[in-house]
């Protein structure tokens, strides 16, 4: 005989696509990380600030 499946909860589904926006978010910002301390970034821009320069 056939059996159904068994249905995920919603709070089971929305804690799914957190965890994954969350690890998302984190890759991005590793990545931008090590291309600054590498000095390699092209697409990051930041404004030194007038005393640096002193």
């Amino acid at each position: 005989m056939a059996v159904p499946k068994k249905r995920t909860s919603k709070s089971k589904s929305h804690k799914s696509y957190w965890k994954n926006k969350a690890l998302l978010t984190s890759k991005k910002s590793l990545s931008l990380a090590k291309s600054l301390l590498t000095g390699k970034f092209t697409n990051f821009v930041y404004y030194k600030s007038i005393n640096d320069n002193l």
